[in-house]
């Protein structure tokens, strides 16, 4: 990314000379840094609300309770998920901060899933089934209060920052039915895939 974004500022910097429009670079760098920090700060209050929910959450126990009314949902796309599990616990926080258009604070919680997913995966070169679930889920990820958006929508004058509710809900839940969908079929085509070798290496022997 880093040599993509360099390629471009130097793409930029390039046409702008050979345009004769440097003057309009220039103005373009220095107000884009000042959005960039007007954007910072809008979202900061958000995002801190949040977080420091979901972390008094975590620590009062609450994400007990969060990770037992999501086990039936758990136990549907992951494979051997112990619902008492931190794993467990880490997904069903990663789903709620996402269920709250909170893709920032749903990362620390997406990487701590995956950490615990790694501990129980047998082979650590290879991502597990549940991993590759679990990606799936956090990055096609159901939204019912895109607050992020909301933030975003209200700072830049919107009269009603969540009348896009109903389009959210809509094309979330499309995209994570169509996600989990393919990766099931993915996982069973694998697991077709292993069996048929399995076999094929047994004939030989």
């Amino acid at each position: 990314m880093n040599y993509i974004w360099a390629g471009i500022m130097a793409v930029s910097l390039l046409f702008g000379m050979l345009n004769g429009r440097m003057d309009e670079i220039t103005r373009a760098v220095l107000i884009g840094a000042d959005d960039g920090v007007g954007l910072i700060i809008a979202l900061m209050g958000g995002m801190c609300l949040w977080s420091g929910l979901m972390s008094i959450a975590e620590k009062s126990g609450i994400t007990v309770y969060i990770s037992h009314a999501f086990s039936p949902f758990l136990r549907l796309i992951f494979k051997n998920l112990d619902k008492n599990s931190k794993a467990a616990r880490a997904i069903c926080m990663n789903m709620t901060a996402n269920l709250l258009g909170l893709g920032n604070a749903a990362t620390p919680l997406g990487i701590e899933a995956m950490k615990e997913l790694q501990k129980g995966n047998p082979d650590k070169n290879t991502a597990s089934d549940n991993m590759v679930t679990f990606v799936v889920l956090n990055t096609a990820s159901l939204q019912l209060i895109p607050a992020t958006v909301a933030v975003l929508r209200s700072k830049n004058g919107a009269a009603r920052p969540f009348d896009i509710l109903p389009a959210v809900w809509t094309t979330t839940v499309i995209v994570l039915a169509v996600g989990l969908i393919t990766c099931k079929l993915l996982e069973r085509f694998s697991q077709r895939r292993e069996q048929q070798k399995s076999c094929a290496e047994g004939l030989k022997t």
